[in-house]
């Protein structure tokens, strides 16, 4: 009998970590990323993911995330809702009891994700490269579960999430995050600008590459 295609998605990694951003930083949390991603921004830590893997059916993942013993489990990529599967990958894992988020680069339409799980949505900056795959509909479909996060690469782009955070009420709609590019720009000149605009946001370091550089974390 053929395997259901609905039931198997490629993955790239599944490991154990600490959630290194958003509201749940420091958590012991179990990683499944999935292979594939149609976007390419110039800042991507995970170029890896973008081909390779191996095909998982959903029992099998589930199988193995078990092992790991940890309520939290988040689903990122790449980008995970590239691939049509996911969808019922998340309803697995909420299903089986799991505190779940999913961490998609806003360029896909989220509007199925099953409501348990808490959507991470990147904005795409202009110093990202891919600004224009945007998809603003995705706005829409957030809830108070959900966050915003801004990736940001300079001054430039600080200024436009200032514009798009007000223009959107964005901080109104669920809890928005900025985030330096590690390497690129300096932490505190951004802690420094949100403090002086007095934004209503949460910053963010990413605390597995200060923990980690080239180790787990996502």
């Amino acid at each position: 009998m053929p395997i259901d295609s609905s039931q198997v998605l490629r993955i790239s990694e599944i490991f154990h970590s600490l959630q290194g951003e958003t509201s749940r930083v420091g958590l012991p949390t179990i990683f499944i990323r999935l292979t594939g991603c149609p976007l390419r921004c110039g800042y991507c830590d995970t170029a890896y993911a973008f081909t390779g893997g191996q095909n998982m059916t959903i029992a099998a993942i589930l199988q193995q995330t078990a092992a790991y013993r940890t309520p939290y489990v988040t689903v990122t990529g790449g980008e995970p809702l590239a691939q049509k599967a996911c969808l019922t990958l998340l309803t697995a894992l909420c299903d089986a009891g799991y505190s779940v988020s999913l961490e998609t680069s806003g360029a896909r339409d989220i509007s199925g994700v099953d409501p348990r799980v808490s959507k991470i949505m990147d904005i795409k900056t202009p110093g990202s490269g891919e600004v224009e795959k945007n998809l603003w509909a995705n706005l829409d479909c957030l809830t108070q579960r959900d966050e915003i996060k801004f990736v940001l690469c300079d001054a430039a782009d600080y200024q436009w999430a200032c514009r798009i955070i007000a223009e959107h009420d964005l901080d109104k709609r669920c809890p928005v995050l900025l985030s330096p590019v590690h390497g690129q720009l300096n932490p505190t000149l951004l802690a420094d600008w949100i403090l002086c605009d007095r934004l209503p946001v949460r910053m963010q370091i990413q605390l597995h590459k200060l923990l980690w550089e080239d180790g787990p974390g996502h």
